[in-house]
């Protein structure tokens, strides 16, 4: 039998770890793992926050005041498209990017 506190300890720590998956399905879009192997979770969570990262750097740097999640949505749709990237946003800023697909 373990003492009370340490139960309240494990509960904590394992109640931090649902958290964390909340956030992640909240705010990475991750509806479901394409691998069940340890390595595989890993690996689609790091590209997941890593994207989230870019974006919250993209937004800063434009001084965007579109919310992460609007920002991702433009993305997702217009991924493709060559185009300036402030112009669905109406940024006042005269920085342009252009989004155009990655070509070896």
């Amino acid at each position: 039998m373990l003492p009370a506190l340490t139960i309240a300890q494990i509960y904590k720590c394992r109640w931090q770890v649902e958290l964390f998956f909340k956030w992640v399905k909240q705010h990475l879009r991750i509806k479901a793992f394409f691998g069940t192997s340890e390595n595989a979770v890993k690996t689609q969570l790091w590209i997941a926050i890593s994207i989230y990262v870019l974006v919250a750097i993209i937004r800063k740097h434009f001084g965007l005041e579109a919310s992460l999640y609007q920002i991702l949505q433009i993305l997702s749709v217009t991924l493709f498209e060559k185009s300036p990237f402030y112009g669905p946003f109406q940024c006042s800023t005269p920085k342009t990017i252009w989004l155009t697909a990655v070509t070896s």
